[in-house]
């Protein structure tokens, strides 16, 4: 669930860690692009007579399309999810730490406790709402799991 809580900072611009040299580079071209893709998405949703939008997201470009962001995460987060766990190429990678509430990993259909697609089942896919927890918050639970 950390990774995933990490890509969701990222795409909602509000990712803390700074890193070395090399990796502030990489950062910075990483939101830079995040940015031309949100300004895209922004003007396809803003354009026309869709008034709400419009209204909704408002002065947003000005502000690095926070509001944009946090909608496309709220909206897509499932699928980010997905992608990330259901995913042949990294079934099984020790990168991701395990993400059904302790030791256990999905498995299946991706979802923790046996939990079939459209169960609807509460906070099951993604089972977390670790994404949501700011992330220096996240980073005191790490440092104490390192101890």
């Amino acid at each position: 669930a950390r990774s995933f809580a990490d890509i969701g900072d990222i795409v909602r611009g509000k990712d803390l860690y700074l890193g070395n040299k090399q990796e502030k580079k990489q950062r910075k071209k990483l939101e830079d692009k995040l940015k031309d893709i949100f300004k895209n998405i922004y003007k396809d949703v803003t354009r026309g007579k869709n008034v709400a939008l419009q209204k909704r997201y408002n002065g947003d470009e000005a502000n690095n399309f926070f509001k944009l962001r946090e909608d496309w995460w709220t909206v897509n987060r499932d699928q980010v999810w997905k992608a990330i766990t259901c995913s042949e190429e990294l079934r099984g990678d020790a990168y991701f730490h395990a993400t059904c509430n302790g030791k256990e990993r999905t498995e299946g259909y991706c979802r923790c406790n046996g939990d079939k697609p459209d169960g609807d089942n509460p906070n099951t896919d993604p089972p977390t709402y670790f994404d949501y927890v700011p992330q220096f918050l996240r980073w005191f639970e790490e440092w104490a799991e390192d101890l």
